[in-house]
């Protein structure tokens, strides 16, 4: 297991971060430039070594109902791919949503969850993605509305 130490200067290699103390020796990192609300990507990094990533678009990871990945027994190799994973799900059209996008039109909806989906023109057809995942395909823009008003989203 990385020491306190270890994984702050991991994180902190990260230009993109900005440090943010709070209580009880722990830190928290930020992502300014997240297009989403959520700005932390390293949350309650404390002393002890413990911690968490936010990890709520990424796949392969053991999420706590926040989104979150305890990071505590990572290695120096698996902090830096799921900080990079992590910054990569919150910037403006990640590789990820570039590669659902393409140069079609797109829209995000949002829950009270923070969960997003991305709802895309293609091909003639609304469909909408839940990361990677193709959650819904419908024939009209209002089809595809109805349905994510009725899942509890809105437009972002």
């Amino acid at each position: 297991m990385l020491t306190f130490e270890q994984k702050l200067a991991i994180i902190e290699s990260f230009p993109q971060l900005e440090r943010k103390n709070v209580s009880l020796g722990r830190v928290n990192f930020h992502y300014a430039e997240s297009i989403y609300d959520k700005k932390n990507v390293v949350y309650h990094l404390h002393p002890n070594g413990n911690g968490f990533v936010y990890g709520e678009f990424l796949e392969g990871y053991d999420l706590d109902p926040k989104g979150m990945v305890n990071i505590r027994d990572f290695s120096e190799g698996e902090l830096k791919t799921i900080i990079e994973q992590s910054i990569e799900s919150l910037s403006a059209n990640s590789t990820i949503e570039s590669a659902i996008i393409e140069d079609n039109e797109e829209e995000r909806w949002i829950n009270s969850e923070n969960h997003t989906l991305i709802l895309v023109h293609e091909d003639e057809m609304w469909n909408v993605y839940a990361g990677l995942n193709l959650d819904g395909t419908f024939l009209s823009y209002n089809e595809a509305k109805q349905y994510l008003e009725e899942e509890g989203f809105r437009k972002r």
